[in-house]
């Protein structure tokens, strides 16, 4: 079909396509991003754009947005060829995107925020306006949202809403969203279909990018699946199933965590043969100079923690021994955070304690608190036996504590440091990667390799920048700081979020593997199916309680009641 030719629906109605990509091609030096992808939206559709992360999708969105521009190919939109120099021009022809990384400005407040539409488009700033139009747009959506709130005291799937009303705001007829539902919780994603579904009777175009293969068959009509930049096929829902779009995606029979190696790593520009993991069983690497040490508590001779305190080191565990015990911790209300109450819970070797709970009952305080990033009010933590009357992000190390942050670009990593520079971070403070008060880096340079053939970091150099990396290869890179040294505890938040089928199933197994060697591991996400999969025990938080602590096969009904603030049954 040639741009701007009808398109035959179901029914046989002909329409004009919302948005056509025909044979779009877009290299990044020598590697080839997308291949020959033709992609088409009509009216009044939700279009599911599926895929492993690096398969595309990003590029090929970021390419409708005008952020990128293709090597071949052409656009149309509503029959009309277009040429994007800038996401300006792409909202000037009706596209308008929410982005997974909202693009808002904290500090501002709502209106403040939506001024930024016209801004950017180059309006004149009427507030008034600007004030009536939202209101109008929030009202027919049934939302109320504060306009002279700032972005930075409202939740989360507040904040999204209004992305959404900034897409709107600037006339969209065509929205892109970007995983819109990995920072929502359960209550929030039905809420933000019923929005998806309210904007496709209006009769505009969406194309929702996910992984998520229940949601696209609960939400699209039709999916286009991409992998390795080429399009697979496009697919009405109702005559597919999550096992084809599985199978489709990774081009076997779905995801194989237990072989996700074996992929070239171009490391210097020499292609080499990354190690599968071979079922994600440990192969320890040598005891070389400038190789990994994995053992917890070793600390080199000559080599003095200007933090260090007597005692700190974390003895051997017994089996059986608590590695970790909260008691009683409380925190400070604050303004702009949930006060933990009361939270007590111990974690032995060989144990996942998940932490379920709706979004902004105390998870992301909690996390702080294990980490030292919020200080405690009252309670003690005792960890490998030994009290800990304070903690700090420096202590971490030291004490045998690893963390997954919950948010990798800006927790987790240095974007536009290297690959190779974002593996090693942690290790350049050891001895044996220095020369005296230099850095070894011929002997940085092997672990870096090392540990990215161990943890299947796929990347077409060790210098290429981590921003270049798909979603799924940057948390690998986490996940890989986090456990090369073996941690005994291991506090992991939101660890697969924004990450397809395989990069899940990836994390997801070495978290298994952790607890099979007998690490500790403390789980909190707001993902519900994650935290029942992973977990040995289940704490549901509540406004900054723990309501109950149950075994993981607990029915989901009786975790959905305990989430809203119901206590454990007593037979839990």
């Amino acid at each position: 079909m040639m741009q701007g030719d009808p398109l035959r629906r179901a029914g046989g109605v002909l329409v004009t396509p919302a948005l056509e990509l025909r044979g779009i091609g877009k290299r990044f030096g020598a590697l080839r991003a997308l291949d020959g992808v033709d992609f088409t939206l009509v009216p009044g559709e939700i279009h599911a754009l599926l895929g492993e992360n690096g398969a595309g999708k990003s590029t090929l969105m970021n390419i409708v947005r005008g952020l990128l521009a293709p090597t071949a190919g052409s656009i149309a939109v509503g029959g009309h060829p277009v040429s994007f120099a800038s996401p300006r021009d792409a909202a000037r022809a009706g596209i308008g995107m929410v982005h997974q990384h909202f693009l808002l400005v904290p500090p501002f407040t709502v209106l403040e925020n939506l001024a930024l539409v016209a801004q950017d488009q180059g309006l004149l700033i009427d507030h008034k306006q600007i004030t009536r139009k939202a209101e109008e747009t929030a009202r027919r959506l049934g939302w109320c949202i504060p306009l002279d709130a700032r972005i930075a005291d409202l939740p989360v799937g507040t904040q999204q809403r209004v992305e959404i009303l900034k897409a709107l705001l600037g006339d969209a007829r065509i929205l892109l969203f970007d995983e819109p539902t990995a920072v929502l919780a359960p209550g929030e994603i039905g809420e933000l279909f019923g929005v998806l579904r309210a904007l496709r009777a209006e009769g505009r175009s969406l194309v929702f990018v996910s992984h998520k293969l229940g949601e696209v068959m609960a939400l699209c009509d039709r999916v286009t699946v991409l992998r390795r930049g080429r399009v697979v096929g496009t697919i009405d829902v109702r005559e597919t199933s999550p096992e084809d779009l599985a199978r489709r995606m990774v081009g076997g029979d779905g995801p194989q965590p237990a072989s996700l190696g074996g992929t070239p790593l171009a490391l210097n520009g020499q292609a080499q043969r990354s190690e599968p993991p071979s079922g994600l069983q440990d192969n320890p690497p040598s005891r070389e100079a400038g190789s990994v040490h994995l053992a917890w508590g070793f600390q080199p001779q000559g080599h003095s923690d200007q933090h260090s305190r007597a005692g700190d080191s974390p003895p051997e565990l017994g089996a059986g021994e608590a590695t970790l015990t909260v008691s009683h911790l409380t925190t400070a209300p604050q303004p702009d955070a949930v006060a933990l109450r009361d939270i007590s819970f111990m974690l032995t070797p060989g144990e996942i304690l998940g932490f379920a709970g709706v979004d902004g009952n105390g998870q992301a305080e909690l996390a702080q608190a294990l980490t030292g990033l919020r200080p405690w009010a009252g309670g003690t933590i005792t960890l490998n036996g030994q009290a800990i009357s304070r903690l700090r992000p420096p202590d971490l190390a030291r004490l045998g504590i690893a963390l997954i942050p919950p948010d990798r670009h800006r927790d987790g990593l240095a974007l536009p440091f290297s690959v190779a520079e974002n593996l090693m971070l942690e290790a350049a403070a050891l001895p044996q990667f220095r020369r005296g008060p230099f850095l070894n880096r011929p002997a940085l340079r092997r672990f870096a390799a090392q540990i990215a053939r161990e943890f299947d970091v796929r990347a077409d150099s060790l210098d290429a920048p981590a921003a270049a990396l798909s979603g799924g290869n940057q948390q690998k890179i986490v996940i890989a700081r986090a456990l090369w040294r073996k941690p005994p505890l291991l506090i992991a938040v939101s660890p697969t979020r924004g990450l397809d089928v395989a990069a899940t199933a990836y994390v997801h197994a070495r978290l298994r593997q952790r607890r099979a060697e007998g690490g500790s591991l403390v789980l909190i996400s707001t993902e519900l199916d994650e935290v029942i999969a992973l977990s040995t025990r289940i704490a549901v938080l509540y406004e900054g309680r723990i309501v109950g602590i149950v075994p993981s096969d607990t029915p989901r009904e009786t975790l959905g009641l305990m989430m809203g603030g119901k206590a454990a049954p007593a037979h839990a």
